[in-house]
């Protein structure tokens, strides 16, 4: 299984998404400040922020949608290296010290994403996982969580699974989800990663159903069928895997990020971008719509 370094390096690479309509991947450095698109024909670059940025997803419009530190925004990126940023909503918990962190639209092109307090260190479970739709930034719909991550849905889009990274938790939580309103309900363990390795950092489930995750600090990914049973595992060549995605015009390229560990043993890979082909193909994730 081929591992193709991309060449760009990030001090924190997060949330991949495929663009189908741009034929293009996007991703963000947080710390950097940087938004970055690579084409199929392999030619990447990047923007410059205004501010940090923990995801972002292709908008069915064009531009993207981000969860960043102060709201959510609508992102447009012009060729000439400038960007242009409109606010779309700010939760009232977001205050200093904050930010939006992974992020995902689910199968009806609702954007999701959820707050964070950037100090790990201090443990606190004060962040909120939001929907954004048509009815513009919702009120919070899972609360409690000290490192969101993990966001994905189900083939059908009937389960939502979400996770939280930090150290004191490394839960993966499955919901079932009502497509028509975007409500989840009946939360469950879906996986506990003390049982496996490392921390759930980001994901996306494949074709089959399965869901994928990012073994952070145990330089893998982790394969779970949908009855939360480990079936496969991948090693990459960084420490720190941060979050995949398929891409690619058959869905079968996979695109990980990563992040800088400060460890002498990831001095040559951590930060990379890789694609590799895990020999399964994926689901395309709706733009948003909203």
């Amino acid at each position: 299984m081929a591992k193709i370094n991309l060449t760009v390096h990030c001090a924190t690479g997060e949330s991949p998404a495929w663009d189908a309509a741009a034929r293009a991947w996007y991703w963000v450095d947080i710390p950097a400040k940087r938004v970055w698109r690579l084409d199929t024909a392999g030619k990447a670059r990047s923007w410059d922020l205004p501010e940090m940025a923990g995801c972002v997803a292709p908008r069915a419009r064009g531009g993207l949608i981000a969860g960043m530190e102060t709201g959510m925004y609508d992102v447009d990126l012009f060729d000439n290296g400038t960007v242009a940023t409109t606010l779309l909503g700010k939760p009232a918990d977001l205050g200093a010290g904050m930010r939006f962190n992974d992020g995902r639209t689910d199968r009806q092109g609702r954007f999701w994403s959820s707050t964070m307090f950037m100090d790990m260190s201090a443990a606190k479970n004060i962040g909120q996982l939001y929907r954004y739709d048509g009815n513009g930034l919702s009120q919070p719909v899972v609360s409690g969580l000290l490192t969101q991550n993990g966001l994905s849905w189900s083939p059908d889009g009937k389960t939502m699974y979400l996770s939280d990274s930090h150290p004191k938790s490394r839960l993966v939580w499955a919901f079932d989800y009502d497509t028509a309103t975007g409500i989840p309900s009946n939360r469950r363990v879906f996986a506990n990663l003390a049982d496996h390795v490392g921390r759930p950092d980001g994901a996306v489930v494949d074709a089959d159903g399965c869901y994928w995750i990012c073994a952070n600090d145990a330089g893998a990914l982790l394969r779970f069928t949908p009855q939360g049973k480990l079936d496969r595992r991948i090693d990459v060549p960084f420490a720190k895997p941060s979050m995949c995605t398929f891409g690619g015009p058959d869905l079968r390229t996979m695109i990980v990020t990563s992040i800088v560990s400060g460890k002498p043993e990831d001095a040559e890979w951590g930060g990379s971008v890789i694609l590799l082909n895990p020999g399964v193909q994926g689901l395309a994730d709706a733009s948003c719509a909203f």
